[in-house]
């Protein structure tokens, strides 16, 4: 749209002084909402990777707990047969 003579009630085209003003104005508060929005893309970019690696630690520590909790077991079993086998030769029986 071609500019027209600066007019403050232009109501035609609606780009006299006034509108010429706020564009102006408008610039860097658009240019601040812009910067905004990318901030808050960033930040819930960053957000959802924190929560992706707190799901990840959360999932690594199940896993882990389960998997000591096995061996724990099977340990236990082991120490007991160990203790057995221990009295059975203290006592001069024969292991067959």
């Amino acid at each position: 749209m071609p500019l027209c003579d600066p007019c403050l009630a232009h109501a035609q085209c609606g780009r006299g002084l006034r509108a010429a003003a706020m564009s102006l104005q408008e610039d860097p508060v658009q240019r601040e909402i812009h910067q905004d929005w990318a901030n808050r893309e960033y930040i819930e970019v960053i957000t959802s990777s924190i929560k992706k690696i707190a799901d990840f630690l959360n999932s690594f520590d199940m896993s882990c707990r389960s998997r000591l909790a096995t061996l724990n077991e099977k340990l236990t079993a082991l120490e007991r047969r160990i203790e057995y086998i221990e009295a059975r030769v203290t006592k001069g029986e024969t292991l067959t």
